[in-house]
């Protein structure tokens, strides 16, 4: 991003401009419909981001549906609150991360009772917004069937918002996407020794 000008005309004349051409760009987006994002990358911040729209659709009063893959059971700070929350359907997989099992058979059987989950969500018409926590890791290791799961978004409901997360997402899913981040990792305090701190990582 370019530094804004500091004489006071010239930086009216840009920001006219600017405002000129966001006017133009908000009035062709009319469409109304169910977004699919895509948060992935390796940098921290994919869940964090996906949760924030839980909360925010939350906010306006709309119905929610959220499945954490590959999480366990964790005692997180977000599973607390927002399981208290009206409107909010919450399930996790039972089984955790796959180096904690190291066990392929049972993370496979963990995933498709955590997908059978999502698949509901992802057929009713009542949830405005499902949020398919830490999904790209079990398309990556074949845990998952990826035109089942590919067609279940393509048969969502019409007005119903999707959020996956996770690293390494396949290239049928950043095609599919309407929106797409990629959240990169400069600087990781665990990499310095520092341990997962409560209200931050969990």
């Amino acid at each position: 991003m370019s530094k804004a000008p500091k004489d006071p005309e010239m930086h009216a004349v840009r920001m006219k401009r600017i405002k000129e051409h966001v006017d133009k760009r908000i009035a062709k987006a009319q469409t109304d419909k169910g977004t699919f994002v895509l948060l992935t990358g390796n940098g921290k911040g994919k869940s964090s981001s996906s949760l924030g729209m839980v909360a925010r659709a939350l906010g306006h009063g709309m119905k929610v549906g959220v499945v954490q893959f590959l999480k366990g059971d964790w005692d997180t700070g977000e599973i607390a609150f927002f399981k208290s929350q009206p409107n909010v359907r919450w399930e996790i997989m039972s089984s955790g991360f796959t180096w904690e099992t190291q066990n392929r058979e049972q993370d496979i059987l963990s995933s498709q009772e955590a997908w059978k989950h999502a698949e509901e969500m992802l057929q009713d018409e009542t949830i405005d917004l499902v949020v398919l926590d830490e999904l790209t890791y079990l398309l990556h290791y074949d845990y998952l069937d990826e035109d089942r799961v590919l067609q279940a978004f393509l048969s969502r409901p019409d007005a119903q918002h999707l959020v996956v997360t996770g690293r390494g997402a396949a290239d049928s899913l950043v095609e599919l996407a309407d929106t797409v981040s990629e959240i990169k990792e400069v600087k990781h305090a665990f990499k310095r020794g520092i341990k997962a701190q409560k209200g931050l990582e969990f």
